[in-house]
């Protein structure tokens, strides 16, 4: 056991074993068989999609409530430590956890049969998916900041790609601003998609 949890990748690996573990014994234990059904698919990337948004968001709000107010107490020779080892790694997954949350909200929202509903934000179904619509174009609008604002100027501000000392300044400014802009719209796009779950505003 200490093996495992010593490795990240066999801890993450033993979490996948553990999860299919346990679906394989609830199958079971409910005489339904192992073969999952055409709604568990449905279920399948929910899941997928709950878990891309943790990555997503959880290093969203590391940066937003951890990283970014204690830069100014970090002594300036140890700063090179966060910008050019722990930064880049955490804007690797901040990145792909955001491009994983798109697209596996996108296939569920397609599998549940509300895309359309909820890209029209209830447009083309009577309001019945207003809520889960507002909180998709929300994460939409977030995915695309991170994409093509924050990650583009984290890249000049990180030093990743050559610039001038005061194109690095306004590139980490405006990185800073959109991941503000994005830590605000989390809030209200994580309250429409908990209220798609449990009946809407009303």
């Amino acid at each position: 056991m200490a093996g495992i949890l010593a490795n990240l990748r066999l801890t993450v690996i033993s979490g996948f074993v553990l999860t299919l573990l346990i679906y394989l014994i609830v199958q079971i234990m409910a005489g339904v068989g192992i073969m999952p059904s055409a709604g568990w698919w449905a279920f399948f990337f929910r899941w997928l999609h709950v878990l891309s948004g943790v990555m997503w968001i959880g290093l969203l709000w590391y940066f937003n409530f951890v990283q970014a107010p204690s830069m100014p107490s970090i002594p300036d020779e140890q700063k090179p430590a966060i910008s050019k080892v722990i930064a880049p790694a955490a804007l690797w997954w901040f990145r792909w956890g955001a491009m994983s949350t798109l697209v596996t909200g996108l296939i569920l929202a397609w599998l549940n049969g509300y895309l359309m509903g909820a890209l029209s934000i209830g447009f083309l179904d009577s309001g019945a998916s207003t809520p889960i619509g507002l909180g998709m174009w929300m994460g939409i609008i977030m995915w695309f900041n991170v994409w093509f604002i924050i990650w583009p100027n984290q890249r000049k501000a990180l030093g990743i790609v050559a610039s001038e000392a005061d194109e690095k300044a306004e590139a980490a400014k405006t990185a800073g601003q959109f991941s503000r802009i994005n830590t605000l719209l989390s809030i209200p796009m994580l309250f429409c998609m908990v209220a798609h779950q449990n009946g809407g505003f009303y």
